[in-house]
């Protein structure tokens, strides 16, 4: 864990908040000189706090209505198969979030596809014939109730 002052909290709320501003900008936030933000921001780059910078797309407007959550289960449980499985996961386009798991399923998917017929060929074409994967089951979601980009970093 990297040490944090109420200064730092207060520049990277700023950013999660709008990733684009500067240091001007951030500067007149929190009350700071652009130069003095300048340097606490590329410290909090340099030790990996700020990963990166990027653009949020609307997936709607992009016609990538349908967002899934897979439950996936190895079908040999060793350290080549994990290896496998996390590959195809990290090559995948429509795998958004995919996380270990421990429970009934070894994995769990957040896929995001353009209808229900391309989550059908996601799940028949890439994950069942995949040699790491047994077993496959999906829930669709019906509506996002709660959808946060911002950690609780308590600013």
């Amino acid at each position: 864990m990297v040490d944090l002052d109420a200064t730092d909290l207060r520049i990277l709320d700023a950013l999660q908040e709008k990733g684009d501003l500067t240091n001007h900008e951030i500067a007149e936030r929190v009350h700071l000189s652009a130069s003095q933000i300048s340097r606490r921001r590329g410290r909090l780059e340099a030790d990996g706090v700020i990963r990166r910078y990027r653009a949020e797309l609307d997936a709607d407007r992009l016609g990538l209505s349908t967002i899934v959550f897979i439950h996936v289960t190895l079908a040999r449980h060793n350290p080549a198969n994990a290896k496998r499985f996390r590959d195809l996961s990290a090559m995948t386009p429509e795998v958004q979030e995919a996380y270990a798991l421990t429970g009934e399923a070894d994995y769990l998917l957040k896929v995001v596809v353009a209808s229900l017929p391309d989550l059908s060929r996601f799940v028949n074409d890439v994950l069942l014939p995949h040699e790491s994967v047994s077993q496959v089951r999906s829930e669709v979601v019906l509506e996002t109730l709660s959808e946060r980009r911002s950690l609780p970093i308590g600013v």
